[in-house]
């Protein structure tokens, strides 16, 4: 029998103490064993036939004749005869004391105390020895009860008794399915299975062996997979790198027997081995395809798994949805809205030929299509993931003779049409349809085309007034996409939905920013900022308030923040820019952006670092409130002359301007000569938290995006336009270290709006005489110039001509020279 050496491992034990001494008859002269297959020779003497065998053959490969082994007289035949009458003794003795040891055996498991494992594991060995010594006694093992007592020892807590009981276990139930049947009542599987999540790498080795043995027969097989986690273990051990090969053999051997069962092969898809359930799908007759793809719509799949079933499987999906009755249909729909949610598998899918089928279905209508409305809400959420994916719909063709695609008038039509005629679960998945359709320029043209020529513009306005938020948000999404193309008509017909939309931004949301906010104030955004309707219509409705309210909520992290701040904090300062747009139109704008202290808002939000948006409509609101300031300052009563001095300039080293320092009364403002600032005359020069809003512009003509410096440059420009002193605008920026920025701009010319802007600036800059000294030294700054007066457009060419004349790189001819040079 096994036993544990010093090493720890398993070795053979003697089962000599279950063994009843036989009679001399018995013994073999021989071997010395008890004899298998007596026979008599010509002396009357009894062998073991294969030991007399071998006596013959020796004698004759000795040259002798041969001999009887005992008597040693020569054998005149060597004949022999089989002793019949004493094998059946032999065998009776032999079963009489198999039965009686097999009894002491089973007691000593029984009793099995722990302080005496050695007689639990020597019973053990005797059971092992007999099971292999014949088949049949394995009948008489189970018999004797033994099998639940050796499934009882699975419990102990000697790893050596484990360890030999999952042995013995297996001996006793191998080829033998009523063992186990026996082996397999219970909870005893449960036990074995145990052992598979175990640590000791040997008891995980045994057990597995054991279930593989247990898995031959179906009764036990199906109760193995019914064990909670127990294909899951099986699953971890198949695929191991690091268990034993045979262990790893004998567990998918293991996992191959239990795949005879359905809802076995719906646990290993559950637990990442879906091949036996695609090969049945492929393989299977109607039924068993439906029951397969049931459980394919179950599954949770792992984007990579979605693409390997929508290569293996993909295209007997879209037979069946093609061919298939209503129960196929349905739960192949179903398993297809899972795999199209990647973008890969909805490819693939779309390759396969999806799309004609499930637009079909989806288009049905009345008692006659059997296709009901749950399952339009299916194909809805497949036809979104399909239209997500960014394949080209362009070229899929709806029918045979390719007339018709995705983005046809009359299928676009008929989306619209299905949208205001269903119900709320397929209204949002065709919205979100339409909205993946005009998420790319490529198609968008097409979709605004087939909803101005459906009139349908008011109907999708109207989703903004439905019950459900997914609808909202997703219509507010559409209208978005599609206000580029259609923004004039879309803000008139928005008038009388505006107090809706404001309603949805204005709302706590719960201490966070919804969706639906950031999408709601998205649109609103995006509408034309010129439209002095739609702004009168939000100043009435208090839109502004509302906003500049929220925006200082965020800045002082009043808010929640959380994935849609940033378009909801970008959206509200796009519409709080259409404001200063319009200024000039009416008083009391401007007085709201005093009382709203928009202009220091704007600055601090200048300097958002990460979203451009947010920086670009900042420094191009900064710009429109800047160039009002000289109709808002107050100009005091003139100064009394000053003594004469010169200007000369700090920003390329050079000290500032004194002597208008000294005339100018205290508080005037250097640039606008008047009394201002920032909050309420928007005046960039004098202030704007702690004086930093000229710093924060300079800033920005650093950023990566040129448009954000642009805007900033713009902004910088109105302390240096024409209705303000100029020279101290160029001062302002050089007590910013803002004109070797400017400077660098021209010379770097990223884009052409830039060099544009860059070079009126800086033809600015240098009509202040010191500063065009210290630049003529520069050559970077001359070849810049020289590039945009010979490259650029008529108004950038005169722009830097006049420049150049400041360099003296063009001579400055006479004023009677230039008019009679403008003489026809």
């Amino acid at each position: 029998m096994m036993a544990r050496n010093s090493d720890g491992e398993l070795e053979e034990q003697s089962t000599e103490g279950y063994q009843e001494a036989a009679f001399e008859a018995f013994m073999c002269p021989l071997t010395k064993q008890v004899m298998q297959d007596p026979v008599t020779i010509e002396t009357g003497q009894t062998f073991e036939r294969e030991a007399i065998l071998k006596w013959f053959r020796e004698c004759r490969d000795n040259g002798r004749r041969p001999t009887c082994p005992l008597t040693q007289s020569e054998l005149r035949t060597t004949d022999i005869n089989p002793s019949i009458a004493l094998r059946n003794v032999i065998d009776e003795w032999r079963a009489r004391n198999d039965e009686k040891d097999l009894e002491k055996a089973c007691n000593a498991l029984r009793l099995h105390p722990e302080d005496d494992e050695d007689d639990t594991l020597r019973a053990m060995a005797y059971i092992s020895q007999i099971c292999q010594r014949s088949g049949a006694k394995k009948n008489l093992v189970r018999g004797q009860g033994i099998i639940s007592t050796l499934a009882d020892l699975l419990k102990s807590s000697s790893r050596r008794v484990r360890l030999k009981s999952l042995q013995v276990l297996r001996t006793v139930v191998e080829d033998n399915d009523q063992n186990k049947e026996e082996l397999g009542k219970g909870d005893t599987v449960r036990t074995i299975i145990k052992f598979l999540s175990n640590e000791h790498i040997q008891e995980r080795e045994l057990a597995v062996s054991l279930l593989y043995e247990l898995s031959e027969y179906e009764p036990v097989c199906e109760r193995i997979g019914a064990v909670y986690g127990a294909i899951l273990l099986l699953v971890g051990m198949g695929s191991s790198k690091s268990e034993n090969m045979m262990a790893v053999e004998k567990a998918e051997k293991t996992l191959k027997n239990l795949e005879k069962y359905d809802t076995n092969i719906k646990q290993m898809a559950e637990n990442g081995r879906l091949q036996p359930l695609l090969t049945k799908l492929l393989q299977g007759g109607p039924e068993v395809q439906v029951t397969m793809v049931e459980y394919l719509g179950e599954l949770a799949l792992a984007n990579d798994v979605k693409v390997v079933v929508a290569e293996q499987v993909g295209t007997l999906l879209v037979s069946i949805i093609k061919t298939g009755g209503l129960p196929a249909r349905e739960a192949t729909l179903k398993a297809m809205r899972e795999m199209s949610s990647n973008e890969l598998s909805a490819k693939i899918l779309l390759q396969a030929g999806i799309l004609p089928p499930l637009v079909k279905d989806l288009f049905s209508v009345g008692a006659s299509s059997h296709f009901p409305m749950r399952l339009k809400e299916v194909s809805a959420t497949i036809l979104a993931n399909l239209v997500a994916s960014g394949a080209s719909f362009r070229s899929i063709p709806l029918d045979d003779a390719g007339r018709q695609t995705l983005l046809s008038e009359d299928v676009v039509h008929s989306l619209l049409h299905l949208i205001s005629n269903t119900g709320p679960a397929v209204e949002c998945k065709l919205l979100n349809v339409l909205v993946g359709l005009t998420s790319s320029p490529d198609t968008a043209q097409d979709v605004v085309s087939a909803i101005k020529s459906s009139g349908a513009t008011i109907s999708l306005i109207q989703f903004l007034e439905a019950a459900h938020r997914e609808i909202r948000v997703e219509s507010l999404k559409l209208l978005r996409n599609v206000s580029p193309y259609m923004g004039a008509e879309l803000a008139d017909a928005l008038g009388g939905h505006l107090s809706s939309l404001l309603r949805v931004i204005s709302d706590a949301g719960g201490g966070g920013v919804t969706e639906e906010q950031a999408a709601a104030v998205g649109l609103l955004g995006d509408l034309p900022e010129r439209d002095s309707k739609l702004t009168r219509q939000l100043f009435e409705l208090g839109a502004f308030g509302t906003l500049s309210t929220k925006l200082a909520e965020l800045r002082r992290g009043a808010i929640r923040g959380n994935r849609y701040t940033t378009p909801l904090t970008e959206g509200m300062v796009k519409v709080m820019y259409r404001l200063t747009c319009m200024l000039q139109e009416a008083p009391e704008y401007v007085e709201f952006a005093r009382e709203a202290a928009l202009a220091p808002l704007f600055v601090e939000l200048v300097q958002v670092n990460g979203q451009d948006a947010v920086q670009l409509y900042s420094a191009m609101a900064l710009e429109k409130l800047s160039l009002e300031t000289r109709n808002l300052t107050v100009i005091p009563d003139p100064p009394p002359p000053a003594p004469s001095g010169g200007f000369l300039c700090a920003c390329f080293g050079v000290p500032s301007s004194t002597a208008a320092d000294a005339g100018r009364p205290v508080g005037v403002c250097r640039v606008h000569g008047g009394f201002c600032s920032l909050r309420e005359s928007f005046c960039l020069a004098e202030g704007g938290a702690g004086g930093k809003a000229v710093e924060r512009l300079v800033a920005c003509l650093d950023h990566l995006n040129p448009e954000v410096v642009e805007a900033a440059l713009a902004a910088l420009a109105t302390l240096v336009g024409d209705g303000v002193e100029a020279a101290e605008g160029v001062g302002v920026l050089g007590d910013a270290d803002g004109l070797r920025p400017v400077v660098d701009i021209l010379v770097e010319n990223r884009t052409e709006a830039l060099r544009r802007r860059a070079v009126w600036v800086v033809e600015r800059i240098l009509r202040v005489e010191d500063i065009a000294q210290e630049v003529a030294a520069d050559q970077t700054v001359a070849s810049a110039l020289v590039e945009a007066y010979r490259n650029g457009d008529p108004r950038t060419r005169h722009t830097a001509e006049r420049a150049l004349r400041h360099l003296d790189r063009i001579p400055n001819f006479s004023s009677a020279f230039h008019a009679q040079a403008r003489r026809p």
